[in-house]
């Protein structure tokens, strides 16, 4: 078939690739996604999509209802309040531990987020912010040295992504000054301050994202 001709790309680049532009917004909730329109926006054949969408649908991220297509999921509100109080309670604990067993490549890896971060902040270029902030967060846990912790904070990251993609455009200065301070604890070694700024940054993205949620156009 002509739809799955194209160059060979492994699925999971397409699962990163669609579920990216699933949190910025690209995909709004409740669009359908056809494996022909991704193929030809990503310039790959049917065959990484289809397994995209399978890996995406365990995830949560598309729904695919039977006879009708896939479409993209919208996050309930009791899915979204779950998954910010497992992140109240797992986040500060990685960062209690990465202010003790941290390598200095990941405090380098850490301040090389931060630049980036900013960067993109000072450009105009929100659309990377979530990304950039996922993935500060995923090496604060590796920092941890659990790997449970590691682990669970990287099946977690995504969907959090999700839920604050559009409060954490709004308030990426501020985020970006916490994570600042966050680095800092974490090469002082401070696990008693690095844990209580990990919570206070969690707690006003939090904070933001239910006001956002209360008044979607304020």
């Amino acid at each position: 078939m002509a739809g799955d001709k194209g160059p060979r790309r492994a699925p999971q680049e397409a699962v990163r690739a669609v579920r990216e532009d699933i949190i910025r917004g690209v995909f709004a909730p409740g669009a359908r996604l056809t494996e022909d329109a991704l193929a030809a926006r990503y310039g790959v054949s049917r065959v990484p999509v289809r397994e995209a969408l399978r890996v995406l649908e365990a995830e949560g991220f598309v729904e695919a209802k039977p006879y009708v297509g896939v479409f993209v999921r919208e996050l309930s509100e009791a899915e979204a309040e779950d998954l910010l109080e497992l992140r109240s309670v797992i986040e500060p604990m990685c960062a209690a531990r990465a202010a003790r067993n941290r390598t200095p490549e990941q405090l380098g890896r850490l301040k090389e987020l931060v630049n980036l971060g900013w960067d993109a902040v000072r450009d105009g270029r929100l659309e990377e912010v979530p990304r950039l902030n996922s993935r500060f967060h995923e090496v604060i846990a590796e920092a941890s040295g659990s790997e449970v912790l590691g682990q669970l904070i990287r099946q977690l990251s995504q969907k959090i992504a999700w839920v604050y993609a559009v409060g954490l455009t709004l308030r990426a200065e501020d985020s970006w000054r916490e994570h600042e301070e966050i680095l800092a604890a974490l090469a002082a070694g401070d696990a008693d301050r690095a844990s209580g700024l990990v919570g206070q940054h969690i707690l006003r993205a939090t904070t933001a994202y239910r006001r956002r949620v209360r008044d979607p156009i304020g």
